[in-house]
């Protein structure tokens, strides 16, 4: 059985949307916090050296990062059609999927773990002043170029819907004004009734 691992709050629950979506026989299991914060845990270290979150262990082996793991799954369930069937079509999503990826998540990033870029408290300090306006920057683009309506790619809803809403709700804590941003806020509300998803939101604030 594919096994997800994924921790509360980061990024794997674009990688546990899709699989929801996509009708997929899976495990979820929770990395706790003692865990993550110890660089995976010496177990969690065998599955995925890189100690973060999400990981999928199938029976092909375990892939990491979410792009791959989001790519995978629209491939591996295509029958859920979450990704466009064209190659332009799919290219774009792709490209959508690398914003969020490069520069949305490294953004958000800035806030928490500026040991990855830096020593100095006081570096880590100047990151964290930057991410209200680094991320508002963000969310504007998708809010007036990237965003098609009623989602990412138009019609359809894809793998990078799951991965909008993801990212998006990082936003308020991010300190971004979302009064600002009334499509990327009604896309994350779309994206919250779905079934799927009320049913992965469940089960990880279990």
């Amino acid at each position: 059985m594919i096994k997800l691992y994924y921790a509360p709050g980061s990024v794997s629950l674009a990688s546990h949307i899709a699989l929801e979506e996509a009708g997929a026989v899976y495990e979820a299991v929770l990395m706790d916090a003692s865990a993550r914060a110890a660089g995976g845990g010496r177990d969690y270290l065998a599955i995925n050296p890189k100690g973060r979150v999400p990981a999928l262990a199938t029976e092909h082996g375990v892939l990491t990062e979410t792009l791959a793991i989001l790519a995978w799954i629209a491939a591996e369930y295509p029958q859920a059609k979450l990704m466009p069937a064209d190659s332009w079509g799919c290219a774009q999503a792709q490209a959508f999927n690398s914003y969020l990826a490069t520069t949305v998540h490294v953004a958000h990033a800035h806030r928490y773990r500026g040991y990855r870029w830096a020593t100095e408290e006081s570096s880590f300090e100047d990151m964290r002043r930057k991410v209200p306006a680094s991320m508002t920057d963000c969310f504007a683009l998708i809010e007036q170029e990237l965003l098609a309506g009623p989602w990412v790619m138009g019609d359809q809803f894809t793998v990078c819907d799951g991965y909008l809403f993801t990212t998006a709700d990082w936003a308020e804590g991010d300190g971004v004004d979302m009064t600002l941003l009334p499509r990327v806020v009604e896309h994350r509300e779309r994206v919250r009734a779905r079934s799927a998803v009320r049913k992965v939101l469940a089960q990880i604030s279990a």
